[in-house]
């Protein structure tokens, strides 16, 4: 089957040659995204692999059905890139990779909390410079403190049973209450009891209508002084320029993001050589209490591994019988996820 694979990274070239060599798809990579411009470089392919910064908004994928393409590989668990009426409409197959590895994106959250906490990033630099002043690198003992998580699937089980292991009390919110993270200490509780108990907060969530923006001005409000934030989720749920207020205040005191709302115009590229345009972003930059990394959170080896494969079978299973032959946890069907929503 010909296939069209926007935003291939060279990292991720040979992981899904390697994934693709019994498979034996005719694959063309791109480096170019996928959007309303670029949408007619698949004209004649039967799939479309993309990644998670691509845009498959109703525009194009009507460019894309107009073409022949039937199926959307998507090379991610998320899917809130992909106007999912508008390609039931077109009759187009959306399957996605639901697990390449939680423990990726849980274990980076971990990274995060523990650099904004003993402020590892600062003391690096001081020392390179050697300056070897303690002063204004204490942190605290995670021992005993309140973590909040809000989403408790995959990614934010694993997430609740590192931070049980440093000793933490875990508190939890989710529509869907998960009887493992009860049975290994997980207390849930509503959003106001999460904002209002919590040391630290993790968002786990998925990005629909109800999560954009769940963390505002009034959510923050609610949060203790002083509070840690981490998000490895989607950059939409929070609203940017509330958190910058709250850390202006120091209602927020310290802030790890692996994901940012305008992403799409920063991450996954060099822009070292120019200004960066985006006004907020630069904003936030400025804070010496916000860590930002560049939606790494994913990027291990045995993750990129398992969304290869997983996206190649996904596109081999298409090929052999449709979107029947998909494993169903696979497949992203609108009904369900825009009623949801």
């Amino acid at each position: 089957m010909r296939v069209v694979a926007y935003s291939v990274r060279k990292y991720e070239e040979s992981v899904l040659e390697e994934a693709n060599r019994e498979a034996g798809h005719d694959i063309e990579m791109l480096e170019a995204s996928l959007n309303e411009t670029t949408a007619a470089l698949a004209a004649d392919a039967p799939a479309v692999a993309l990644f998670s910064l691509d845009d498959a908004n109703a525009q194009v994928i009507r460019t894309l059905a107009e073409g022949g393409t039937r199926l959307l590989a998507l090379r991610s668990a998320g899917f809130n890139h992909v106007d999912l009426e508008a390609a039931a409409e077109a009759g187009i197959t959306v399957a996605r990779v639901p697990a390449y590895s939680p423990y990726a994106v849980a274990e980076h959250a971990v990274a995060l909390i523990l650099t904004l906490n003993r402020k590892t990033h600062r003391a690096i630099t001081r020392t390179r410079e050697q300056n070897f002043s303690l002063d204004g690198l204490m942190g605290f003992d995670l021992h005993g403190k309140t973590v909040g998580v809000i989403g408790t699937g995959k990614i934010g089980r694993v997430f609740c049973r590192i931070m049980l292991g440093f000793g933490c009390r875990v508190l939890a919110f989710d529509i869907v209450q998960s009887d493992e993270a009860k049975k290994m200490g997980v207390e849930y509780v509503n959003l106001d009891r999460v904002y209002t108990e919590s040391d630290i907060i993790s968002l786990n969530c998925p990005l629909n209508p109800k999560t954009h923006h769940l963390i505002n001005d009034d959510a923050i409000g609610k949060m203790k002084r002083g509070v840690m934030l981490i998000n490895t989720s989607r950059g939409g749920v929070i609203d940017t320029k509330a958190a910058i207020r709250g850390l202006k205040s120091r209602h927020i005191g310290s802030m790890g993001l692996d994901v940012y709302e305008e992403e799409g115009d920063i991450f996954f590229r060099d822009l070292s050589e120019q200004v960066i345009q985006d006004d907020v972003f630069a904003r936030l930059s400025t804070f010496p209490n916000v860590v930002i990394t560049a939606h790494q959170a994913f990027f291990t080896k045995e993750a990129i591994t398992n969304i290869a494969d997983t996206t190649i079978e996904n596109i081999s299973a298409f090929d052999r019988g449709g979107a029947e032959a998909i494993a169903s946890d696979n497949i992203v069907r609108a009904e369900e996820h825009v009623a949801k929503a």
